[in-house]
C-alpha cells in the first residue's frame, strides 16, 4: 500500500482528521522562506505529542546546519526530520549519530535530470528521499508547497536508481494521484494544498484523495 503523508497540518483537530482518514504520516512546517502551512514550534510540539505512535510526525525544517536542526528537534520532538533544503556536508552523519531513533528524510526538488545524480549521492545518508517541486535557486527559495507538479519521468528514474523509500510530492490531488503512482511507483505520496479549501484541511477532498490512492494500489 502506498503510504499517505498529509502535510501542512496546523492544528490538533486537523491531525485527528488526517489520522482518522488513513494518513500514515503528518507534516508539520516550521519557519520557511516561502510556502504555506508554517506554524510555531510550540504548536508543532503540541501536535506531535498527540500523534499516535503508528503515525509518523515530520518536522519540516529549512535549517542547513546540524546545531540548529538538533535544537529544533529538541523543541519539537517529532519522529522524523524532513530536510527541505540541501544541508551542509556532514550534517546527515551528525544527525544520525546524535538522534539514532529519528528518521531522516531529505527533500530533492526535481528541476531536471541532474536531480537523479543528486538523489543517488544523498541516498546512502538518509532513511528516505522526498521529491518535490521547488526552486532553491531563487532569491526567495521555493522549498515546497508550490502546488506544481514536476517531470514524473525524472521521479521514476530516481526511484529506480536508489534503495531508500521514495515519497512523491508536488501538485498532487485526487485527480492526478493515480496517474502519479502508476508513473513513479513511490513508497508514499505527500500532499498539502490538494486536500485544502481556503487553507483549511477539507475532509471531503481528503477522502477523495485517499480513495484515489487506494484505486491506484488496486
Amino acid at each position: 500500500m502506498t503510504r499517505i503523508k498529509i502535510c501542512c497540518i496546523s492544528t490538533a483537530q486537523e491531525a485527528e482528521i488526517a489520522v482518522a482518514a488513513g494518513a500514515s504520516a503528518l507534516g508539520l512546517v516550521s519557519a520557511m522562506p516561502s510556502g504555506p502551512g508554517v506554524i510555531s514550534e510550540e504548536d508543532i510540539a503540541a501536535i506531535a505529542s498527540k500523534v499516535p505512535p503508528v503515525v509518523a510526525s515530520f518536522l519540516l525544517t529549512s535549517e542547513l546546519e546540524a546545531e540548529p536542526i538538533l535544537k529544533q528537534h529538541t523543541r519539537c520532538r517529532t519522529s522524523t526530520l524532513q530536510l527541505v533544503d540541501a544541508v551542509r556536508p556532514g550534517v546527515h552523519a551528525i544527525l544520525r549519530r546524535v538522534l539514532p531513533g529519528i528518521r531522516i528524510v531529505q527533500v530533492i526538488h526535481v528541476t531536471g535530470p541532474e536531480s537523479v545524480d543528486e538523489a543517488i549521492a544523498l541516498a546512502p545518508d538518509v532513511d528516505a528521499i522526498l521529491l518535490d517541486s521547488g526552486n532553491p535557486g531563487l532569491a526567495t527559495k521555493e522549498l515546497g508547497g508550490t502546488g506544481r507538479t514536476h517531470d514524473w519521468t525524472v521521479s521514476r528514474a530516481i526511484r529506480d536508481a536508489i534503495d531508500p523509500p521514495l515519497f512523491l510530492a508536488g501538485g498532487l490531488d485526487a485527480s492526478n494521484v493515480e496517474e502519479a503512482i502508476n508513473a513513479v511507483r513511490p513508497f508514499g505520496v505527500d500532499i498539502c494544498s490538494g486536500v485544502r479549501t481556503d487553507g483549511s484541511l477539507d475532509p471531503s477532498k481528503l477522502d477523495d484523495f485517499i480513495a484515489a490512492v487506494g484505486r491506484a494500489d488496486r
